[in-house]
């Protein structure tokens, strides 16, 4: 099927142009076939099914045993005392998790929303991602295919970065401050009679067991990671889409503010006694590490797909051949040819 289009000729006609009906009738969309974009989809609804699976294991279930490490009975470092349950912390386990996950989604929401009602902005963005054509009666413009893709990798990111601080408790067993105070020791048995002796028996302690299978997960600290790559996450999207005049001191404050929120964080593990000061340097490192992977590898600095467009450089006129400047003539060269004429006139 031919469609027919009028095109203003040379002469200044109008000719009718045929053009495949298959053409696509907008200039920035994309037909996908249904196949293949929901075989991408599922195998990205399964690969994050298996984080959010894996992460689960680690946190709920005792697959995954903790390593015993030894120690000193005597040991300075690790008879803190013992500082309550982690609901009874300052920045509960709850409240972290909530603040965690709705700050950037929240940010990223609103921040698209904004950006995609400005007209310069929008007409970048449409540029950039294109529309995307599911069939003749579904698309996904790309204010939603944003906003799915950000959100998604953040997602993906937070329960990674649980799964990685998880997987390095259980292979290091890395004891808490407070570790002593809860195992309580038998000091006056045999293995912690000796001062610089190294207690490698697991049974020695009395505590309960319990607590003590938390005291021996401290390294690295989960609300360090997950906090830093949060703040981390938000701050590289406010900086790279954020573009706006206005907003000169608004990005400062929302990205110093969201840094100062995670350091707090974990500067509160260590003067509770849940953390030692390494363990909250390591999960700073290590949530940093996946955000800025994240941001930089995957979603290319929060840009579209397609990259911003180019604006054509002005050609050099030093560079062009002489043929192609347009041609001056001079008065003389034109008194000139008018004498020729004339005389060329005379002789016949």
């Amino acid at each position: 099927m031919l469609l027919l289009f009028p095109q203003k000729s040379g002469d200044g006609f109008q000719a009718l142009l045929p053009v495949p009906a298959t053409a696509p009738m907008f200039p920035f969309t994309t037909a996908i076939p249904i196949g293949v974009l929901s075989i991408a989809m599922n195998i990205k609804l399964v690969i994050m099914a298996g984080t959010v699976l894996l992460a689960y294991y680690f946190e709920c279930t005792d697959t995954f045993q903790v390593h015993i490490q030894g120690f000193f009975c005597q040991d300075g470092n690790l008879m803190k005392p013992y500082p309550g349950t982690e609901d009874e912390s300052f920045i509960s386990p709850l409240v972290l998790y909530c603040v965690l996950a709705s700050t950037p989604t929240a940010i990223i929401f609103i921040g698209e929303i904004s950006m995609y009602f400005i007209k310069s902005t929008r007409e970048t963005l449409i540029i950039q991602e294109k529309t995307i054509l599911t069939g003749e009666c579904c698309y996904l413009n790309p204010l939603l295919r944003r906003i799915i893709r950000f959100i998604g990798v953040f997602a993906f990111g937070l329960f990674a970065t649980d799964i990685f601080v998880n997987a390095g408790q259980v292979v290091t067993g890395n004891l808490a401050p407070y570790f002593l105070t809860v195992c309580k020791p038998n000091y006056t048995g045999n293995d912690c009679r000796t001062h610089h002796q190294f207690i490698n028996n697991g049974n020695i302690c009395t505590g309960d067991v319990e607590v003590i299978e938390k005291a021996r997960r401290s390294f690295p600290s989960k609300h360090a990671a997950l906090s830093i790559y949060s703040a981390l996450y938000a701050t590289m999207y406010i900086t790279s889409t954020i573009k706006t005049k206005s907003s000169r001191l608004a990005k400062p404050v929302l990205c110093l503010g969201t840094l100062c929120a995670a350091f707090l964080t974990g500067l509160n593990r260590v003067s509770e006694y849940r953390n030692h000061c390494s363990d909250v340097i390591a999960g700073f490192i290590l949530g940093s590490a996946v955000a800025l992977f994240l941001g930089i590898c995957v979603v290319h600095n929060f840009k579209g797909t397609h990259g911003a467009p180019s604006k054509p450089k002005p050609e050099d006129p030093r560079g062009m051949p002489l043929m192609a400047f347009p041609r001056v003539e001079s008065p003389l060269e034109t008194l000139s040819a008018q004498n020729h004429s004339a005389s060329m006139t005379e002789v016949t």
